[in-house]
């Protein structure tokens, strides 16, 4: 049975089809789905991006002791 609704189905799906330009060619749906799933993605890749630089400190911390000597110049060469 599921065989005959199948083609049903695709007789009614064909005369469709030959409607469209066949010059013409569409993303369609699937090009739409596709594009609106990266852009939720790089919107999350994004915000998370923000979060982590968030925690991110620039303030160079301040050297003491051995720590701020200039490193010496290597004896081998």
């Amino acid at each position: 049975m599921p065989d005959m609704s199948a083609s049903l189905a695709l007789t009614h799906l064909v005369p469709l089809a030959k409607e469209v330009d066949e010059n013409k060619v569409t993303p369609g749906v699937l090009g739409f789905i596709v594009f609106a799933v990266m852009a939720l993605a790089v919107w999350g890749l994004m915000k998370s991006m923000n979060k982590h630089m968030q925690k991110v400190d620039f303030k160079e911390s301040v050297q003491t002791g051995a720590d701020s000597k200039t490193p010496t110049a290597d004896p081998r060469s």
